[in-house]
């Protein structure tokens, strides 16, 4: 389970005095510990990596978000901070398929539903999540949906 790969680096960090990895683990920590308190009143529980795999893309998308507008302010070393968080961040995350195999997946999906324009884009779109939303960049799948439906 990915949260318990986490919680020992945690350990691996404290032991090695590594403080910016372990500040980095400890907030991902804490982002999981306030997804499962939001949780408790829930009806059913996802299951654990993917609750996991969702927490950290989000974290991520943020991270990157934060990047594009420190740099555009011109504050370098804020951004370099966060790029040192994304990068802890990032190794925990499932490996991201290429554009390419994105590309094939696509194909397959648009063949297997049978869709044919670009009212059936949510359906594709919906249908990639599902099988491989942990590995995919949705917002980058999405433009090369619909490349491909109106292709």
């Amino acid at each position: 389970m990915i949260r318990d790969t986490i919680k020992a680096a945690q350990v691996s960090a404290m032991k090695a005095g590594d403080k910016p990895r372990l500040a980095a683990v400890r907030l991902i920590l804490a982002k999981l510990k306030d997804k499962d308190i939001e949780l408790r009143t829930a009806a059913t529980l996802p299951d654990d990596d993917a609750l996991v795999i969702d927490v950290l893309q989000k974290m991520a998308k943020q991270r990157r978000e934060s990047i594009t507008l420190y740099e555009q302010g011109g504050r370098q070393e804020l951004a370099d901070a966060e790029r040192g968080e994304l990068a802890v961040i990032e190794e925990f995350l499932p490996a991201r398929m290429t554009e390419d195999e994105v590309k094939a997946v696509i194909a397959a999906i648009i063949a297997e539903t049978g869709a044919a324009g670009m009212k059936d884009m949510g359906r594709v779109v919906g249908a990639l999540k599902a099988s491989h939303g942990t590995q995919v960049d949705m917002a980058a799948a999405s433009g090369l949906v619909k490349a491909a439906l109106s292709a």
